[in-house]
């Protein structure tokens, strides 16, 4: 097996996103169009998306650092749009872009057309999250995006499984694929429920840091595999498990969070640079199997297909927002009236990923024999699409942001919230240290419990400094000259370290000790300052 490609894939994603960090543009888009160029480079090897690996080996870890950390309080405050969006929108867009595609497409069955429906209705968790994050959408609309992303890849590759079925003739009746939809879902939620507690057991008993980790980066997988072979939902049992597991990640000890959140955050990484640079990698592929199809005709089939998926999602999202306000008084009771801003920018969020593309890749060559109906065309179709949304909605949806003006998170507010919740939790520990120093077992030198109650202190007291306070000299925040000073001396001790090893007068074993310790002290430094 030749491991170049993968290789070459992988340093050069990451190179390319580091890059784009340095730039306005959100790094998703910069990889596709770096890749989109690159696969016409003579040389280059072919990457063809094999759904074999992207569903199984990529989308459960994405999902899961996705799913782990969104917040289970709030996407349960906010979860009626997410089910209609996740569930309704994907169920109407399959069939609203699966009955235009039918009339456009002479020849083409509605069966066929409907799969292409549901192959992208889904918008993407991982081009969600990138462009939620990078624009700093107000948290009610990124907690719905999120949650959008979450679960509508189930009720795509449900619905998927079920159109492809009814096209090669399996006789799938509706009855047969709601309970197909059920058994996804229930299964799937079933599954991670049954999985969660003995789960998160594992990782609050493991002593070692490195075993609790290992286990971290298995969790994904185990939940989507065992949910796979009874034949429910993957996707689901992922977020499931992902959210129960960050709900209660406090139980879990400092060394394994502080570990855990390094090596899922490479995982990430990796993972999303290599995903986008994919789906420009594709488009040789996609292009040497359109055949009959390459032409004027095709390209207009994908401008009125992108068209489509755009309209369709403003016309689910707005009666979506609105119906339910209108018709229930208790809806009316809990939430403000909705503005026109908020919908307008979930309608436009809709990018859609390598999801689409991987469930594209995996529509059966041959059925019975014969090729699926325009199988090339609806490869060509759902790449376009995915392309379109991504650079098109992506492009713009920061501007669109700035142009609303829409209100973004209330800095002062939330630093208020957090400092009178340190203030709280200091209160508890000062009253925890008066009661054990109180216990002879306890007894501590003067200096020493001074110097809990001055870690204490600062502690409590870097929330509220952060509110306002500016070197006049510098223009720097108080936090900024405490984290530069720190690090500063902190850099001073690891320089003597160093030469002390350098002079062999401490062994390098000595060394890793010592620099590990001012290591944590500068984490320590950092997080009060934040």
């Amino acid at each position: 097996m030749d491991v170049m490609p993968l290789l070459l894939l992988v340093a050069g994603s990451a190179a390319v996103a580091a890059a784009a960090r340095r730039t306005p543009v959100p790094p998703p888009l910069v990889l596709v169009a770096v890749g989109l160029v690159v696969s016409y480079i003579p040389g280059v090897p072919e990457y063809a998306l094999d759904p074999h690996i992207v569903l199984p080996l990529i989308l459960p870890p994405l999902l899961y650092t996705a799913a782990v950390e969104s917040s289970y309080l709030d996407l349960r405050a906010q979860l009626r749009p997410v089910a209609l969006l996740s569930v309704g929108y994907v169920l109407f867009a399959t069939v609203a872009v699966g009955w235009v595609l039918y009339l456009l497409v002479p020849d083409l069955p509605l069966t066929a057309a409907l799969v292409f429906g549901a192959v992208v209705a889904p918008p993407d968790a991982v081009a969600a999250t990138a462009v939620a994050r990078r624009v700093g959408l107000p948290s009610r609309i990124t907690t719905i995006l999120q949650g959008e992303s979450l679960f509508n890849d189930a009720t795509a590759i449900t619905a998927f499984r079920v159109a492809v079925a009814a096209s090669v003739g399996e006789g799938v009746s509706w009855a047969g694929g709601v309970g197909e939809f059920l058994l996804a879902a229930v299964g799937g939620t079933a599954v991670g429920l049954v999985l969660m507690a003995p789960l998160h057991w594992l990782r609050t008993h493991l002593r070692e840091t490195l075993l609790q980790n290992t286990l971290s980066l298995l969790i994904p997988f185990v939940a989507y595999g065992v949910a796979e072979q009874v034949h429910a939902s993957g996707v689901i049992a992922v977020v499931v498990v992902a959210l129960y597991l960050g709900h209660r990640a406090w139980e879990v000890d400092f060394a394994t969070r502080l570990q855990e959140s390094a090596v899922w955050g490479m995982v990430a990484f990796v993972l999303e640079s290599a995903v986008f640079a994919l789906i420009g990698l594709q488009l040789p592929v996609v292009m040497r199997g359109l055949g009959e199809h390459e032409g004027i005709a095709s390209a207009w089939y994908a401008l009125l297909v992108f068209v489509v998926v755009v309209v369709v999602r403003f016309l689910w999202v707005y009666p979506a927002v609105w119906l339910p306000w209108r018709v229930s008084a208790r809806v009316r009771a809990r939430e403000p009236k909705p503005d026109w801003k908020g919908p307008f920018v979930i309608s436009w969020a809709g990018m859609r990923g390598v999801v689409s593309l991987a469930i594209a890749f995996s529509i059966p060559v041959t059925a019975e024999g014969e090729d699926f109906p325009h199988r090339y065309l609806l490869l060509f179709l759902t790449f376009t699409t995915v392309i379109g949304t991504l650079v098109v909605q992506g492009l713009t949806l920061p501007p669109l942001i700035r142009l609303l003006r829409l209100p973004g998170r209330d800095a002062q507010t939330e630093t208020l919230a957090e400092a009178n919740a340190q203030a709280q939790a200091s209160r508890a520990a000062e009253e925890r240290l008066d009661e054990l120093l109180a216990d002879e077992r306890n007894a501590l030198p003067a200096p020493l419990a001074d110097r809990l109650r001055s870690v204490l202190e600062r502690r409590r007291n870097a929330v509220w400094e952060r509110l306002g306070q500016v070197n006049p000299v510098t223009g720097e925040s108080v936090d900024d000259t405490y984290r530069r000073l720190s690090r500063e001396m902190i850099g001073a001790e690891r320089e003597v370290f160093v030469k002390l090893r350098d002079g062999r007068y401490i062994d390098d074993e000595m060394l890793r000790t010592l620099l590990r310790r001012l290591d944590l002290e500068e984490a320590a430094a950092y997080r009060e300052a934040e």
